[in-house]
């Protein structure tokens, strides 16, 4: 079917969606709000702290970070245990959301690093949140806690170790592209560089540091002064940029920067839209019953982790948000297993930011990933209501 066919059944089938919509439905008046809602937060709350500092982080990769680097690190000939130990330790380190990982996601994969690296990254990122990790014990009990670090560590490694396997015959090619490119000269020194690049990050961590809902300690300390913290490294951003890069160098980050920007948000903004209309905001009801959605993930099925595993997985969750949300479902009769199940499929991936991984990987990549996620949520759903019944 070529691509012309293909945009002609699917604006046939967005007429008939439209047409046959029951408008006057209370219901579905209801899903339009929170649709509209749900991306009034989003905009609100995530794009000038969280998608705007990624954007311009993946910019930097694109146009000052060597693809050497990458490829040393990240790349098909990186040592195993250091490749997916650094996609770990990255993701850990930026504890973002499912959508704000996108961009910076993209940035190392077109640099040339590793499907396998770059899946572990991409997972890593939204999964594996400190904070996150320490209100899910504190909150939903330790076993949860405990079992929800060692799952999104391990998924991270099996999910990029899978992805590579598996798609092992078209990274040979493409790395090979990337091995046959010229190595350009640096033009500044690597400190120089880390030290941008850092900068970004921090601004990134600090800006999005979140207000505790609970005193943890040294998390309530860090975000007395996170804006302290996240201004210094806007300063020192600005400043390494202006010293050490030529007008043309900056034009090339801006130009990047753009670019990633123009390919994420549209499909970012139409999920959103999407998974509001269907879903709602949590607490808030839209198109499907949250109803429904509770009484299918009572007791420890594989149906019910199956269920919570895919709802998590289309639905967006704000860093955090879903420790509040489970304790609620928990209230109401979710079984143990669903829990971690959505625990672990739900920070690291939505519906929008399915959209953005199609446009990276392809549809056959983004549909292994999103059935890796889903599968392994459900199994270890599965062992955990089993022994924690």
């Amino acid at each position: 079917m070529n691509d012309e066919v293909k945009k002609f059944f699917s604006l046939a089938a967005m007429f008939l969606v439209f047409y046959f919509l029951p408008v006057d439905s209370p219901r579905v008046q209801g899903a339009a709000i929170e649709a509209l809602a749900m991306l009034h937060e989003y905009a609100r709350e995530h794009v000038l702290f969280c998608l705007v500092p990624a954007f311009f982080i993946a910019g930097a990769i694109s146009v000052f970070v060597s693809q050497q680097s990458v490829l040393r690190y990240l790349g098909a000939k990186a040592s195993r245990g250091v490749a997916y130990t650094v996609a770990a330790i990255s993701g850990t380190v930026l504890a973002v959301c499912s959508c704000t990982v996108l961009p910076i996601f993209a940035g190392i994969y077109k640099r040339g690093a590793g499907l396998g690296p770059a899946s572990a990254f991409l997972y890593s990122g939204p999964a594996i949140n400190v904070l996150a990790i320490v209100m899910t014990a504190r909150v939903l009990g330790m076993e949860m806690g405990i079992a929800r670090a060692v799952g999104a560590v391990g998924f991270s490694v099996v999910i990029g170790v899978l992805m590579a396997f598996l798609f092992r015959h078209e990274e040979q090619e493409r790395q090979q592209a990337f091995a046959d490119m010229p190595v350009p000269e640096a033009d500044r020194p690597l400190w120089q560089t880390v030290f941008f690049m850092a900068s970004m990050v921090v601004f990134l961590v600090f800006a999005n540091w979140a207000a505790p809902k609970i005193p943890l300690g040294v998390w309530a300390a860090v975000y007395q002064v996170k804006w302290w913290i996240a201004g210094a490294a806007l300063i020192s951003t600005v400043l390494a940029a202006r010293l050490w890069f030529t007008p043309d160098a900056r034009a090339a980050w801006y130009g990047s920067t753009g670019e990633y920007a123009l390919q994420v948000v549209p499909l970012l903004f139409g999920g959103v839209l999407a998974a509001g209309f269907l879903l709602g905001r949590p607490g808030h009801e839209a198109l499907i019953p949250s109803q429904w959605v509770a009484a299918l993930v009572g007791g420890n099925s594989l149906l019910a982790n199956l269920f919570s595993s895919i709802v998590a997985a289309f639905m967006y969750f704000a860093t955090l948000t879903e420790v509040p949300i489970l304790q609620g479902l928990l209230g109401a009769g979710m079984g143990k297993g669903p829990a971690l199940a959505l625990l672990l499929a739900g920070p690291a991936l939505s519906l929008p930011s399915m959209l953005v991984i199609r446009s990276i990987l392809g549809t056959k990549k983004t549909v292994v990933y999103v059935g890796l996620v889903i599968l392994l949520s459900s199994g270890a759903g599965m062992l955990f209501g089993a022994l924690f019944a």
